[in-house]
């Protein structure tokens, strides 16, 4: 049985931690860089925005969260975009909270390469988790994984799922995703390894620690990561830079928004969930 680990207290909480990429083959490559997490109850989203003068939902400040950037990117309530996202599934959400754990935006700018939904059923158990994919070319693709039995250990959740939106310029997309995660708590942990027929290709992680979401804990982290929105983008590109002077090849990016036999979210502005089933 898979239930939340920590019983819900603020609306909005940080975490601290490392995020951590790995090339595996056919060159090694590996890179690491300091970075901040918001865990935002989409239950509460007038509570988060009272939490501190520094931090706004849906309006500016010097942090920020805003509905639009993530779901259908609309401006439409999150919490029903992940009540779709389940129901089609013939899961129920009636009643347990939805979370979700993404960057927020700094002085209006904020990039997601990974924004990741737990869901949760009236019971309390982990019922659903979407793992909100974007690239670097204004795209965004949901995988939305019901939590199946037998996925759920003391190590925590591992689900999989093959690839069907392309991301790296270096990465083909006969790949797989082998995802493993904890419900966020005093610490949020995440893992992606992703392989083809020849077995591991490229991993990537974070690890964060719990912190108070508060004005204080809010400029220290502006003073400690500086233009840390712009740093996940330009680390991107930078990498990218990087792995092509190492030799990488670059793998062309299709011309339409079908790939690997699915339908995508490609549609700047607008996205509808590719469910995916059993």
């Amino acid at each position: 049985m898979v239930t939340t680990a920590l019983p819900a207290t603020d609306a909005a909480t940080l975490y601290f931690g490392d995020v951590m990429h790995a090339r595996l083959r056919p060159m090694r490559h590996r890179f690491s860089y300091r970075v901040m997490s918001l865990l935002i109850d989409l239950d509460r989203l007038d509570e988060a925005d009272r939490q501190s003068p520094l931090f706004g939902v849906n309006r500016a400040a010097l942090y920020s969260f805003h509905e639009k950037d993530h779901g259908a990117r609309d401006g439409s309530p999150l919490r029903a975009y992940a009540e779709r996202c389940a129901a089609t599934h013939g899961i129920d959400l009636g009643g347990g909270r939805v979370e979700l754990l993404c960057y927020p935006r700094l002085l209006g700018y904020g990039f997601n390469p990974l924004s990741v939904y737990f869901c949760y059923g009236a019971d309390g158990e982990l019922a659903l988790v979407i793992y909100e994919v974007r690239n670097t070319f204004g795209e965004i693709h949901p995988y939305v994984l019901p939590v199946r039995p037998g996925e759920w250990s003391d190590a925590g959740l591992r689900q999989q799922q093959e690839k069907l939106f392309y991301v790296s310029p270096f990465v083909p997309m006969a790949t797989r995703y082998h995802f493993h995660v904890r419900p966020p708590a005093d610490t949020a942990k995440l893992r992606i390894l992703e392989t083809d027929r020849d077995g591991p290709l490229l991993a990537a992680t974070f690890n964060g620690r719990r912190r108070a979401l508060t004005s204080r804990a809010l400029l220290r982290s502006f003073l400690a990561l500086p233009l840390v929105s712009l740093k996940v983008i330009s680390a991107i590109h930078w990498e990218a830079v990087r792995l092509w002077l190492k030799g990488a090849r670059l793998v062309p990016r299709p011309d339409t928004a079908e790939q690997r036999n699915g339908e995508t979210t490609l549609a700047r502005g607008k996205s509808r969930p590719y469910i995916i089933g059993r």
